[in-house]
């Protein structure tokens, strides 16, 4: 190891884990606490319903998502900055395949929309969201490469613990597995929604860390 690797997670690490933070807690508060509370998908005409007469958590939750996508992209860079005394190569295509889910999952947001304007002209809500909800799990293909390649630069640092590295690295998995049967096998995409609680471990622990820094020092040569 070197100094300049010491002196990246130091200089890194923890702004890092605060854009990480930021990250987890928009998403979640986007998708579960306020978007997510109002769709049925059973029903396009209760759908319309709950985000007509919450209009403003709505609004809200997209406006959630763009702090989630700005943040993603500062994350982007800093863990490239972090990683990059590891593997250069390696970690461009990590920060290349985050900013591509990303630009991905930030251009989902015209679908949220569209929504309210189908819902304006008495149209099915549900259409839209749909699609909405397809362009995030295509995002999360690229996620999930950007995962395992992140874990592979964490473990050769020898600055993280395996303990964590293992669930990381079984998160790309299972971002990956969830992408594909999306699209290829949708009857067992149904199967992965309870495989996704391993991720939210995961980078909820990833984050812990970066905010504490490298539990002990890199040994310099």
């Amino acid at each position: 190891m070197t100094d300049q690797l010491h002196d990246s997670f130091r200089s890194y690490a923890r702004p890092a884990g605060v854009a990480y933070l930021l990250i987890i807690l928009f998403g979640i508060s986007a998708e579960m606490g306020l978007r997510g509370t109002l769709i049925d998908w059973t029903s396009a005409e209760a759908t319309a319903s709950a985000i007509s007469g919450h209009l403003d958590l709505y609004r809200l939750s997209i406006g959630a998502d763009m702090i989630m996508a700005i943040c993603d992209v500062i994350l982007a860079v800093l863990l490239y900055r972090m990683l990059r005394p590891v593997d250069e190569t390696m970690a461009l295509m990590a920060m290349i395949f985050r900013l591509m889910q990303m630009a991905i999952v930030g251009g989902s947001a015209m679908y949220l929309f569209q929504a309210e304007q189908v819902m304006a002209a008495g149209g099915d809500i549900l259409a839209p969201l749909a699609r909405h909800a397809a362009a995030y799990d295509l995002g999360l293909l690229f996620f999930g490469v950007n995962t395992l390649i992140t874990t592979y630069l964490l473990c050769r640092s020898g600055l993280f613990p395996v303990w964590l590295a293992a669930p990381l690295g079984a998160s790309g998995v299972v971002y990956l597995a969830g992408s594909l049967t999306r699209f290829i096998a949708p009857d067992f995409n149904a199967a992965m929604e309870l495989a996704y609680a391993l991720p939210l471990f995961a980078e909820t622990g990833f984050c812990i860390w970066l905010l504490r820094g490298p539990a002990r020092q890199v040994q310099l040569a």
